[in-house]
């Protein structure tokens, strides 16, 4: 049984590498078809905000079911270092979906395909990252620990704060209606997408604190999938509002690009 797990690990493990390029070069061609890009073409619609909380959902219940099963399962600190995770996902599959639910006037659909293609990558990341921190992870007793922890930790949450903030502009524009306007202020003076920088900076923080490959894939993964997704919306904004749009900005990373 033992065995077996170790090997589902490793291929869990491997699959996060090998799916990043094939995302980051479609996301290049093919925008995922839902918020600005929306379009017809994608199959059966639901509701953005169920969308959100059954595509997310998996890294709240599969996390918790997996966890207790774990060698390090009654380690303080394994508990305390799956915490950031479990609060970003909290945040992102209950109170997100709620927000936009109050907040905004979205009136698209959320295509069904595409909700389901997040919903299996969230089930082999929520397994990767609850698995090594519960399970794999070796080094509760060395030195560093805490070093790690709390400098990831900083990085962590200072990138979510620019997400959740970002996420509140935004959608504070699409309650005043009127269509899409240009955000203005704090990081959108710098970048088109200060939520997808914000979210990047957080998982950052984890691959720090977790100072692991699973960590690491999932930080490149997320680059593979918001830095296109920002070009384009990047693009999107200067076609739409031409000379109105400010040229200094750069999509995702203040002034690199």
């Amino acid at each position: 049984m033992a065995l077996l797990d170790q090997s589902l690990f490793h291929y869990s493990l491997l699959s996060i590498y090998l799916i990043g390029p094939p995302t980051f070069i479609s996301l290049k061609f093919l925008q995922a078809p839902y918020g600005k890009h929306h379009r017809p073409g994608w199959g059966p619609t639901i509701s953005p905000p169920l969308a959100w909380i059954l595509m997310e959902s998996p890294t709240l219940w599969l996390t918790l079911l997996l966890f207790p099963y774990g060698q390090h399962f009654t380690n303080p600190k394994a508990i305390i270092l799956m915490s950031p995770f479990l609060l970003h996902y909290f945040h992102r599959t209950c109170i997100y979906p709620l927000r936009i639910y109050r907040n905004s006037k979205t009136t698209g659909g959320f295509p069904v395909s595409v909700a389901v293609m997040a919903f299996g990558f969230n089930l082999l990341n929520a397994y990767l990252q609850a698995r090594w921190v519960s399970h794999y992870k070796s080094d509760y007793d060395g030195g560093l620990f805490w070093w790690k922890f709390f400098g990831g930790l900083v990085v962590f949450v200072w990138g979510m704060r620019i997400n959740t903030w970002a996420d509140g502009v935004l959608l504070g524009l699409k309650r005043e209606g009127g269509g899409y306007k240009v955000p203005r202020g704090g990081w959108f003076e710098l970048v088109s997408c200060p939520n997808y920088f914000g979210e990047i900076v957080e998982w950052l923080g984890w691959a720090v604190m977790t100072w692991s490959w699973a960590g690491f894939g999932f930080l490149l993964y997320t680059c593979a999938n918001l830095v296109p997704r920002a070009c384009a919306n990047h693009k999107w904004y200067l076609e739409k509002f031409k000379e109105d749009y400010p040229r200094s900005r750069k999509a995702v990373i203040p002034f690199l690009c």
